[in-house]
């Protein structure tokens, strides 16, 4: 009965619609398909002229340092999954098939890693577990012996396993969940237990939510640009994409064909992990449902199973206990704890350097609201209309997430720094452009948040307003919005958070210490010895404004359920 309604609601085609969807594919293509499209079309012409060549990416793969990235960006991204794997897959089995004390927490401090950039805990792992760092220090005093956890390619693998494993992490547990309880006792009263149990029957058939996560670290790996250089890792592709453009210049063909080839990573990776999946039947008859309840860990068994998750859990806190203990240290170095303790470093960031602050709660607040603004019709015109195209809309906007940061950024820069304003000034240089990416970037968070919220909505309550004499205008003003509020309000705070700390394309855009937000601060004040205590307070700052945004994101969203099931 409701499809029939959506159909009759859907059928009409206002002018406010079509005003609508213009406005939003005006939108689209001048921010999103134009800078893409210009760092593909220079990738494929040749320097100084328009004609279209291959030159460009022979050079790459003659080149050793080019060759040499590729290979080392494929290294760390799969090693860094494999890693991730390693410290997920033993803390999502254990906390959906066994019961033992603690078990939620540690799903939930599992978590702590996505609240932390990367990059922002990259100088802090340094002095924890690097050659003079804390770890070391005390096993070369202990045991005689030091081990190289952060030299080199190696040290962004360890970052970024440590990072980027919740991903792996939710899926896996969800789909872990989800499967028929059933199929294990079926396949435990034939023979079948323990370890084989798990290789044979849980973890093929919660492929899908492994795949999922997988495939998402290994493309955020492989587009990092800033956790790399901050280890002085400078052989990978991202961070050979900045520093081609920012050291020789926007006319500099190698920065648009790394581009090319990290979007087109991207892509294969997405193309990849679906065709792994392809052809085969996951499904299970109940989700979750089955004859085995979780069991309860015993004597050594959780002795065992408490000694694996807190060596876990260690490392999952180590960069956040690194950062806070830089943040008040006088000097760390050569020591396994900081000599003193000071309370000027957060003085010197809330003070000099309260610029950085304040420009990242407007550039966030600025893009957040314009992303809630931009999903929400989106998903209005997907699901209430039947305008031609509209579909391209939601793929269009979804894309963003297959674009590198440092991509866009560059996109941007060629773009956009030969439109000038009154005056001359290139629109590249204003600061409204870092709002502009940022808000692109982070455009599919609220759109995926503004979609859900729409599917929840019965159309009859619109229907009744429009059989009552309401406008369209006036009936998403006054029954869809506010019934929205919820997702909506979900959809804004993710994207503010994630907003707060996008560095690749701020990196590439930022033309004056005035304008950088926050994740630039970071950036520049970590890369001086001096430095470090002001860029691990206003890591801790960021980290702060992250965590209070994903709790007030789940707030929203636990009150708008709520208000929900009473109004069912």
């Amino acid at each position: 009965m409701q499809s029939a309604n959506a159909v009759r609601l859907a059928g009409v085609r206002s002018p406010g619609q079509i005003a609508l969807a213009l406005a939003i594919a005006l939108f689209l293509l001048a921010f999103l398909v134009v800078p893409v499209a210009t760092v593909v079309y220079v990738a494929f012409t040749e320097k100084g002229s328009s004609a279209l060549t291959l030159v460009n990416f022979l050079d790459f793969v003659r080149t050793d340092l080019f060759v040499r990235s590729f290979w080392n960006s494929v290294y760390v991204s799969a090693m860094s999954v494999v890693g991730a794997s390693l410290l997920a897959l033993p803390l999502a089995y254990l906390t959906t098939r066994f019961e033992f004390r603690g078990a939620a927490l540690v799903q939930t401090l599992g978590f702590l890693p996505l609240i932390m950039p990367p990059f922002v805990g990259a100088v802090a792992m340094q002095l924890l577990f690097g050659r003079n760092g804390s770890v070391n220090l005390l096993l070369d005093e202990w045991f005689d012996i030091r081990i190289g956890l952060m030299e080199g390619l190696n040290g962004v693998v360890f970052l970024q396993a440590i990072h980027y494993f919740p991903f792996i992490l939710v899926n896996l547990s969800a789909a872990l969940r989800n499967i028929d309880r059933a199929m294990e006792e079926a396949a435990q009263n034939l023979g079948s237990h323990g370890f084989r149990l798990f290789r044979r029957i849980a973890f093929p058939l919660a492929l899908p939510g492994y795949v999922a996560g997988a495939s998402l670290v290994f493309v955020k790996v492989f587009d990092d640009v800033a956790s790399p250089l901050l280890l002085n890792v400078k052989e990978m592709l991202a961070p050979q994409a900045y520093l081609r453009i920012t050291s020789i210049g926007i006319d500099d063909p190698m920065g648009y064909v790394i581009s090319v080839v990290l979007i087109a990573i991207a892509v294969l990776t997405m193309w990849a992990s679906a065709q792994a999946l392809k052809g085969k039947d996951y499904a299970t008859t109940q989700r979750g449902g089955g004859g085995l309840a979780r069991r309860r860990l015993t004597g050594g068994r959780l002795l065992l199973a408490y000694a694996m998750v807190l060596g876990v859990l260690a490392l999952v806190l180590a960069p956040h206990v690194g950062l806070v203990l830089l943040s008040f240290a006088t000097v760390w170095s050569f020591s396994p704890l900081p000599d003193g303790y000071t309370l000027a470093h957060y003085a010197r960031v809330l003070g000099d350097s309260s610029a950085y602050i304040e420009n990242t709660l407007l550039y966030a607040g600025l893009a957040a609201a314009l992303d809630v603004a931009i999903g929400g019709a989106i998903a209005y015109l997907v699901l209430r209309s039947r305008l031609p195209g509209r579909q391209l809309l939601d793929w269009t906007a979804g894309a963003a997430l297959a674009v590198p940061g440092v991509v866009l950024g560059i996109g941007y820069l060629r773009a956009f720094y030969g439109v000038t304003l009154p005056g001359g000034v290139p629109l590249a240089t204003l600061w409204i452009v870092i709002v502009l990416a940022i808000a692109i970037r982070r455009l599919p968070y609220a759109l995926r948040a503004a979609y859900a919220a729409l599917q929840q909505i019965s159309v009859s309550l619109e229907e009744a307003a429009e059989n009552l004499g309401a406008t369209k205008a006036r009936t998403a003003r006054r029954i869809i919005v506010p019934l929205m509020t919820g997702g909506l309000l979900a959809g804004f705070v993710t994207s503010f958070a994630t907003a707060a700390v996008e560095l690749s394309a701020v990196l590439m855009l930022v033309q004056s210490n005035s304008d950088a937000p926050l994740a630039y601060g970071i950036y520049v004040l970590m890369q001086t010895p001096a430095g470090r205590g002001a860029g691990a307070a206003l890591g801790v700052i960021a980290v702060l404004i992250v965590a209070l945004c994903m709790g007030l994101s789940q707030l929203a969203v636990g009150r708008s359920q709520r208000a929900r099931g009473l109004d069912l």
